[in-house]
């Protein structure tokens, strides 16, 4: 059997199984969406967001792209977060970055990925300048590795704070609070380097004065 008709076969499966367990999941599914979470995390297959969570469906509200990144010229990442925050109302955010990714791997050296990861790549490469004595000061490459995708997770948290979609919610008196996660490929575990308080003042440069 081709991978993706496997695919079909197995979702005819778990549906069937899902009803079994509970002949109204589908519909309670179907109701409303009113999940408590962002989730913003890499494309990595082998992070999926409700599975090392162990949550259900409609629990979190979803949005992936290469290396967890949130780029304030990122349309479809700043949709997902005003809908999220403006109209489902989360109460966190959480930016979910993990060991071992590609992503921030491919930054730390100077390799030519062609245009558009080079773009992409590039908003890493930033927070490696960002904090170079840092990282230069680890001699062992792999937890200086480690270290750049812990403050990838860090810096992406910083720039959910700088968006005038977050601040407004803050202004208003309401959440989302913010958080900063890493997932550990070889244990399974999340570990939380970051937290951001709803509220959490910022350099003034990025916070906006709302009439």
């Amino acid at each position: 059997m081709d991978s993706y008709f496997k695919l079909l076969a197995d979702n005819k499966k778990w549906a069937s199984e899902k009803l079994q367990n509970n002949p109204n999941f589908f519909n309670n599914l179907t109701d409303i969406q009113k999940p408590d979470f962002l989730w913003i995390g890499c494309s990595d297959s082998r992070v999926p967001a409700n599975e090392i969570t162990g949550t259900n469906p409609g629990e979190i509200f979803v949005h992936r792209n290469v290396a967890n990144l949130v780029v304030n010229t990122d349309v479809n990442l700043l949709s997902v977060l005003d809908y999220a925050v403006t109209y489902l109302n989360v109460k966190h955010i959480i930016v979910c970055g993990h060991y071992g990714c590609g992503g921030v791997k491919a930054s730390m050296d100077n390799t030519d990925y062609k245009y558009i990861l080079n773009m992409w790549l590039r908003n890493i490469k930033d927070i490696q300048r960002l904090y170079y004595d840092e990282l230069q000061a680890i001699e062992n490459e792999k937890l200086r590795y480690d270290r750049l995708v812990e403050l990838n997770v860090k810096e992406q948290v910083m720039n959910l704070a700088k968006t005038s979609i977050v601040q407004k919610a803050w202004k208003n008196g309401h959440s989302p609070h913010l958080h900063g996660w890493v997932y550990d490929l070889k244990d399974g575990i999340i570990k939380s380097i970051f937290e951001m308080e709803a509220g959490t003042h910022i350099n003034h440069l990025y916070e906006f004065d709302f009439k």
